[in-house]
C-alpha cells in the first residue's frame, strides 16, 4: 500500500493505493495515520478510488481511524469508494458507522 497526503482547508487527504489487507499493507496505513494523528492533523479525508479491495483488517483499520481522528476532536470521511469496497462495508454495515462521501468535494464540504 502507498499512502500520500496533502492538506486542502481544514483537512488532510490521504490518498490510499493499492488493497488494504492483513499484513503490511495494513501496517504502512496504519503507521501513516498514526503519524498525521501525531502530527496534529485532526479531519481525515481518506481518498479510497485507488483501493481495489479490503479484508477484515482493512475494515479495522478504518474503524480504528474513525475512533482515533474522534479522539483527536476532529472528524474522518472516507471518499470514492470503488464498488467492491463500497459493498463490503455495506455487508457488515459499516455505512452506518463511518462517514462515506462520493467524492473529494462532498467530504471536505463535511468539515
Amino acid at each position: 500500500m502507498e499512502i500520500a497526503t496533502r492538506t486542502v482547508g481544514q483537512a488532510t487527504v490521504v490518498d490510499a493505493t493499492g488493497p488494504l489487507k492483513l499484513g503490511q499493507a495494513a501496517e504502512t496505513y496504519r503507521a501513516a495515520i498514526e503519524q498525521l494523528l501525531e502530527a496534529g492533523s485532526k479531519n481525515l479525508a481518506i481518498n479510497l478510488a485507488s483501493v481495489p479491495e479490503l479484508d477484515s483488517t482493512g475494515i479495522g483499520e478504518l474503524l480504528r481511524t474513525h475512533a482515533a481522528a474522534k479522539t483527536a476532536g476532529g472528524k474522518c470521511v472516507f471518499f470514492s469508494l470503488c464498488d467492491r469496497v463500497r459493498r463490503t462495508l455495506e455487508m457488515v454495515r459499516m455505512e452506518k458507522i463511518l462517514a462515506l462521501a462520493d467524492d473529494e468535494a462532498s467530504a471536505l464540504a463535511a468539515f
